[in-house]
């Protein structure tokens, strides 16, 4: 499990984002893709990770879908985040492999500027942005 002392990129400096994306619809053993990757990313001790459901966007089929057509609304686009220090994140890619046979996966190295809940106070209290103390969805992007 994690280290809850553990703490990714600073809380301030840089870090690898991981973007994944695929289709809603894409499946790994009956278990949308999406899930999978983000109890993997969870598994292997990763600092976050979201999934963002796109309401309109093509893929390598060319085909677009989007939520404003009925028909086409079955496999909108759906953009996993996960984010850490880069070793970690380049250890995680070998698990993609067999999860994203359709899709594509960026890799980017980004600024940490703030990581909610993981900002110490100078009494050394966690800082938070919620009445529990915690900040929010939790996770990349939340």
């Amino acid at each position: 499990m994690r280290d809850p002392e553990r703490r990714p990129a600073g809380p301030h400096g840089t870090a690898l984002r991981l973007t994944v994306l695929l289709g809603e619809g894409d499946q790994y053993h009956h278990r949308p893709a999406y899930a999978e990757i983000v109890h993997r990313a969870r598994e292997a001790g990763l600092a976050g990770a979201g999934v963002f459901r796109g309401i309109e966007g093509f893929g390598a089929s060319g085909l677009v879908h989007t939520t404003r057509l009925l028909s086409l609304s079955e496999d909108l686009p759906v953009a996993v985040v996960v984010v850490d220090e880069a070793p970690r994140v380049r250890a995680f890619l070998p698990e993609l492999e067999e999860l994203t046979r359709d899709g594509l996966v960026l890799l980017d190295e980004v600024e940490v500027v703030r990581f909610p809940g993981r900002d110490e106070a100078t009494d050394g209290e966690p800082t938070g942005g919620g009445p529990t103390g915690e900040a929010g969805g939790g996770g990349a992007g939340a």
